[in-house]
């Protein structure tokens, strides 16, 4: 192999180890400086170092600590020339100022405790003093790795408005003067809940997209399923989210089932179950099993997996337990609240009680300020209409919830209905 060539591809395996420990490089940067920026960039500072020197050395044996040692010596350098005195300034420079050499800057690092200073930067992301669209920006960004280009196609926006978000959350952070560090007591219940919201409303947004021209964005799932298994890894002994990792790993499994070869939307009643990813199903079978071991089961996101867990053992959809479904809505409703869980509510109801009993339950909630330009409520009547044969008024819930819709394959699935109700 040439040597432009060894060289292009020790670049790239040393890029690919970058972004596997860019977050926890990240997470312990930002805890030293407070400054999420300036973390930023002492991280890329640190990948330029080992694309000097890793070339020639080799890829040290623990990567991440040996880049956590070089940004942290190269913020030390930069507190000195800036001649700080702040004390925490100084503690950290005392603490790597007799390291004669990589190799004990690196002893040191090991020692670290990245993963509460990866939850630490979660947390921060997260935090609810910035508005929830800029937290799934802001995590994609750091946690994910995502570039600004990335996060703007994922949720069909332009580089501009999201770059805008991220800067927004910064300043946030920076004014709310937000610790970098896992909250304690009361504070972290709400917190948690917080962090929670925004990993599913990432993965939600990639299963079902709200516009544009496909029903599904796949890597959108993927990074909040990543996300969701490192939060996992680092707070083994929380239900709530493992139940939240077992509902994305469930519904994650079935995507590929989800449109047919038209793109246009299919039934869950209707998918080809041979297409479910039974890895995935495996994965999140076993994570709601912890959670309801850990004494979770009536948390709101152990509950949802539960639902999931109900179509995911279920071989044919004639084989699916709607009875068991709809009392799971009927204590989710009394934990979380919501009109969207009572819709949904509905569904399950008409599914094992017949399409009156939905309807009864629909009409209860159909003046509810946040269904009014929902498309699934107008979509869902429809359903319970045309299974009770009233065809015309079903036609025209359909043709509702097809203006109400903005997303390109769901309109054509939801006028096809209302094609199949006649005239």
């Amino acid at each position: 192999m040439a040597d432009g060539e060894t060289h292009g591809h020790s670049n790239r395996a040393i890029e690919a180890v970058f972004r596997i420990e860019r977050a926890r490089l990240i997470a312990s940067l930002a805890r030293m400086t407070r400054d999420v920026d300036r973390a930023e960039e002492l991280a890329q500072d640190a990948l330029l170092i080992a694309l000097a020197e890793w070339p020639a050395s080799g890829v040290p044996a623990n990567p991440g600590a040996w880049l956590t040692a070089a940004a942290k010596r190269r913020a030390v350098d930069g507190f000195r020339r800036a001649a700080m005195q702040d004390r925490k300034h100084a503690e950290i420079a005392r603490e790597l100022d007799g390291e004669s050499d990589m190799n004990a800057a690196v002893e040191a690092a090991i020692d670290d405790e990245l993963g509460d200073e990866l939850l630490g930067l979660i947390f921060a992301a997260c935090h609810p003093v910035i508005a929830p669209e800029a937290r799934a920006a802001l995590t994609l960004r750091l946690v994910g790795g995502l570039t600004v280009a990335e996060i703007a196609r994922a949720f069909l926006s332009n580089d501009a408005t999201i770059a805008a978000r991220i800067t927004r959350a910064k300043k946030a952070i920076a004014k709310a003067g937000v610790a970098f560090e896992v909250p304690r007591g009361a504070e972290l219940a709400a917190r948690r809940a917080s962090v929670l919201e925004v990993i599913y409303l990432i993965f939600n947004e990639g299963y079902a997209a709200t516009a544009g021209p496909s029903l599904v964005r796949p890597p959108l799932c993927a990074e909040a399923q990543r996300l969701g298994r490192i939060l996992a890894a680092l707070m083994p002994g929380e239900p709530e989210v493992l139940g939240l990792l077992a509902l994305m790993e469930i519904q994650a499994s079935r995507l590929a089932a989800r449109a047919g070869p038209d793109g246009r939307f299919v039934l869950l009643t209707a998918q080809n179950r041979t297409r479910w990813d039974q890895l995935l199903i495996r994965r999140g079978l076993a994570a709601l099993a912890k959670a309801e071991a850990l004494g979770g089961g009536d948390g709101p996101y152990v509950l949802q997996a539960a639902l999931a867990a109900c179509h995911a053992r279920a071989r044919r959809a004639e084989d699916t337990d709607w009875a068991r479904i709809a009392a799971l809505y009927d204590r989710l409703r009394g934990v979380m609240p919501s009109p969207v869980v009572d819709l949904n509510r509905a569904v399950a109801h008409s599914m094992a009680y017949g399409p009156e009993a939905g309807l009864r339950l629909v009409d209860e909630i159909a003046e509810e300020a946040m269904l009014r330009n929902y498309a699934p409520l107008p979509a869902a009547r429809g359903d319970f209409l045309f299974r009770a044969g009233r065809l015309g008024e079903a036609k025209a819930a359909f043709e509702e919830a097809a203006r109400l819709t903005g997303n390109d394959r769901e309109r054509e699935w939801l006028l096809g209905r209302a094609t199949a109700c006649g005239d």
